[in-house]
């Protein structure tokens, strides 16, 4: 196994980092600020070709691997982790599995645009009666009715809320002896549909995320990207990939945070002194390198399996969770580097703080990717789908 990025995925990063300290840096504290994301932005990522990274070239993607796409997205985070999030929503969610699981007819109505950032995608699952209301009822159904189905109820979406051109939606179907999920492609503006953003989260405001609501909403058969009873094992697999996308913001984060302390305290006096040079400042800044590294390798390492067509869940639910871990406890660090200035909206660490905590809190602190590793740990888990279909 090497270590060390090949000449192409050094390219790609070198591409990304330009783009992201010319384009995204600059505007991410307003972005944030106004919880507002920006359409423009992504259509530039995509005219760059990097919205359709792992996509074949044939549908104008970059036919590239899973270790570029995790590149990519911890270049964008480093310089403003919602642009990131945005990114992975259309790209791995979205994207990929129109691409893998979509129909002839779907993958040539939709493909060339989503790769070139014309269309941009959204995702999302149902809620559970918790996160609505805590009354007991379902969030989300589905009836089928003569040529396709008809959606009520309410859909959470991570990102692109109100902005993406289409939405991918997972919907439990009702009756069933065992849980079976259905996905379906929604257009926007769609009748019967209507978007709701949430109100400012901690972070990754500028991701968009927000609510969509269902009311007598019909979507035709062909509209279906899986069939139905087969959805919740390809599901599976986009769930790996949701995890490397997770974990790539989150290294990308921290890395944000580490440079911005590391910066300030080469320039920042105390007592007479640089407080680089201090070693309380010093050996923090050193940690925080030491945990970023270890994130980057764990999340690396998922990826590669899952180019190599190895079993992948285990490993990229862990680089995750180590990754979102690590992202809190660095960003907290760079925040004490700062001392009070670290609280100030002008410094870029407090965003940084707030978006890691808020990955956090989606990921590292959720049981479900735990329960993922201790299934597979016990022999319980389900089979890892083929990711490398290309």
């Amino acid at each position: 196994m090497r270590f060390q990025l090949t000449d192409e995925m050094q390219m790609t990063r070198d591409v990304v980092r330009d783009f992201a300290e010319r384009e995204v840096r600059s505007g991410a504290n307003r972005r944030d600020e106004e919880g507002r994301l920006d359409r423009e932005l992504l259509r530039k990522i995509g005219e760059l070709g990097l919205l359709g990274v792992p996509l074949p070239e044939q549908w104008g993607g970059g036919g590239s691997d899973w270790v570029t796409y995790a590149v990519f997205l911890e270049e964008l985070a480093r310089a403003c982790g919602s642009t990131a999030r945005s990114a992975a929503a259309h790209t791995g969610q979205v994207a990929w599995t129109v691409y893998s699981y979509g129909s002839p007819v779907q993958q040539r109505q939709l493909l060339q645009q989503l790769a070139t950032g014309t269309k941009l995608g959204g995702s999302g699952k149902s809620m559970t009666s918790e996160e609505l209301s805590g009354k007991p009822a379902n969030s989300l159904t589905v009836v089928a009715e003569a040529g396709g189905y008809r959606l009520n109820g309410v859909c959470r979406l991570d990102a692109n809320a109100g902005a993406a051109e289409l939405y991918l939606i997972y919907a439990e179907l009702p009756g069933r002896r065992k849980p079976e999920l259905a996905a379906f492609l929604i257009d926007a503006g769609t009748a019967g549909t209507a978007y709701h953003p949430e109100s400012m989260p901690l972070g990754l405001r500028a991701s968009q995320p927000g609510k969509m609501v269902f009311a007598d909403c019909f979507i035709p058969a062909s509209n279906v990207i899986h069939p139905l009873g087969e959805g919740a094992e390809k599901t599976e697999s986009a769930v790996s990939i949701a995890n490397i996308g997770l974990a790539a913001q989150a290294v990308g984060i921290a890395q944000g945070a580490l440079e911005a302390a590391t910066a300030y305290a080469k320039q920042r006096y105390q007592f007479g002194q640089l407080i680089g040079r201090q070693q309380a400042i010093s050996f923090k800044l050193a940690d925080m390198a030491a945990r970023i590294e270890a994130a980057r390798l764990l999340l690396y390492q998922a990826a590669w399996r899952l180019d190599a067509g190895l079993p992948g869940s285990r490993e990229a639910s862990i680089a995750g969770i180590f990754a979102a871990d690590a992202a809190a406890a660095v960003t907290v660090e760079a925040v004490q580097v700062f001392g009070g200035y670290g609280y100030m909206r002008e410094f870029d660490v407090e965003r940084y703080m707030r978006d890691a905590k808020y990955l956090q809190a989606q990921l590292g602190a959720g049981s479900e990717r735990k329960d993922i590793i201790l299934r597979i740990l016990g022999g319980r888990g389900r089979r890892q789908s083929n990711l490398t279909n290309r």
